[in-house]
């Protein structure tokens, strides 16, 4: 079970991955090792699965990020699974409810790139796209 001092390590890691124990234990208060021990028993349970990367992609060369969603057609779950490693523009790819069956945030150059992805797409299922203007959270 989780305790208080557990969802501020959280809280303070899903803000700046990159804390070192000492920063950590500064805010909570606690030891840097015991910090350190309690980060290492979030991982071993499993609750801190990874740590993120997060990228300014316009400073990349990539214009838009959208979210697209698909409503997979019969039978192409599958096989829209096994492929998506190989599109290295989708960053992040969740089967949802609903009438679509998946939700992905995609990075973009332009939009000629953008139709080309979606040109892709379209074996798998029906896509529906929408620009994202900015991230707000």
């Amino acid at each position: 079970m989780l305790d208080k001092i557990d969802l501020k390590i959280i809280e303070v890691l899903h803000q700046n991955s990159r804390a070192s124990f000492v920063e950590i234990g500064k805010l909570i208060p606690l030891s840097a090792s015991s910090v350190r021990e309690r980060i290492q028993k979030l991982e071993e349970l499993e609750i801190i699965k990874a740590y993120t990367l997060k990228v300014d992609y316009s400073k990349m060369g990539y214009g838009l990020e959208v979210f697209i969603m698909i409503k997979l057609f019969s039978g192409k779950l599958e096989s829209f699974m096994a492929a998506l490693d190989s599109f290295p523009e989708i960053k992040r790819a969740i089967r949802i409810t609903g009438s679509h069956n998946i939700h992905m945030k995609v990075v973009l150059k332009d939009q000629l790139h953008l139709q080309r992805f979606i040109d892709m797409l379209i074996k798998y299922g029906e896509p529906t796209t929408q620009l994202i203007l900015s991230e707000l959270k």
